[in-house]
């Protein structure tokens, strides 16, 4: 978890491979072929952060601090793509989104997440 944490997650989801890593690529851009190129190559993943914060909930058994790791997707989901949020994120700071504006299981994760967190 700590590994993870430190290497993988950020405010948004989880990057698909860690920033050390070779080929890691930070921002999800350019055309098709580029961006189907980073989608594993340090883009990060939404959705990803549900599911990490209830196996922190596993290892660590607190469920303010898991829910904390959720936090800056419920703020975001009020900002990008009305009531929704983007398919993937920049594997940087400021990790502006990308892919589709509207990511179904992204949201859903979410809301998975935070009601078993509740």
């Amino acid at each position: 978890m700590d590994i993870c944490r430190a290497e993988l997650v950020t405010p948004f989801g989880l990057r698909s491979l860690g920033p050390g890593e070779p080929g890691y690529t930070a921002r999800y851009r350019g055309g098709p072929r580029e961006r189907d190129a980073s989608y594993h190559q340090g883009t990060v993943w939404g959705w990803l952060l549900g599911p990490f914060a209830l196996a922190h909930f596993r290892v660590y058994h607190d469920k303010a601090a898991s829910r904390q790791i959720l936090e800056p997707l419920t703020q975001a989901i009020s900002v990008y793509g009305l009531g929704s949020l983007g398919e993937v994120f920049d594997g940087e700071p400021p990790h502006t989104p990308g892919g589709c504006i509207a990511q179904a299981w992204t949201v859903a994760e979410l809301i998975r997440a935070w009601k078993l967190l509740s």
